[in-house]
């Protein structure tokens, strides 16, 4: 039974050149990362990340078939997972495209493992705390919008059938659970005449 503290991190590499590939790869596995999978272009590194599931991937820019902030976007915009990106050049507009694909860092060739192991490190945590955030915003939206309709739908029982606010949340409460239905569904249905006291 292995604990998740002792399970390796699983990162995907691509990079066209097979020697920089070879010193990547050593890097990563005497830091204890597992290398799950390896690309020579683009669309090959699109394809291992949405089956291979790899915790991190590292990505050159200048790749065959399709560069590496190509490749970045779309696994960023299906949120596999964290993204890096190398770059033999430091030019701003690079690096402001792979920001805008959704690349979490980057690190500029030639590289050594003091500059790539707080790169990787950065790009994981904000990937999570992104993931995370994304997840709360959509319930929050979610929880804000059911209350919404909640409370246009007290209104009109409060309105139309004479109950207080309190009678008529009870109301919603009670007949969400009897008709082992979300208060929203039921709130939605008062809104549209299909369900209403005494029905």
């Amino acid at each position: 039974m292995s604990q998740p503290s002792s399970t390796p991190r699983r990162v995907l590499i691509a990079e066209d050149e097979a020697l920089i590939r070879l010193d990547l790869r050593e890097m990563l596995q005497e830091e204890g990362y597992e290398v799950v999978g390896e690309a020579g272009d683009g669309e090959m590194a699109v394809t291992l990340a949405t089956k291979l599931r790899p915790d991190l991937v590292i990505l050159d820019v200048k790749m065959p078939k399709m560069d590496g902030i190509e490749a970045g976007a779309k696994i960023a915009k299906e949120r596999i997972a964290p993204v890096v990106i190398l770059t033999a050049f430091s030019q701003r507009d690079l690096v402001e495209r792979a920001r805008e694909a959704g690349a979490m860092a980057y690190v500029v060739k030639p590289f050594q493992k003091k500059d790539l192991l707080p790169t990787i490190e950065m790009a994981m945590s904000r990937f999570t705390e992104i993931v995370s955030l994304e997840a709360e915003v959509e319930d929050l939206q979610g929880r804000l919008e059911a209350r919404k309709i909640i409370e246009r739908a007290k209104g009109v029982l409060q309105t139309e059938h004479k109950m207080t606010e309190p009678d008529a949340f009870r109301w919603i409460q009670r007949t969400s659970m009897n008709q082992r239905r979300t208060m929203r569904a039921v709130a939605e249905a008062v809104l549209s005449g299909e369900a209403l006291p005494g029905q």
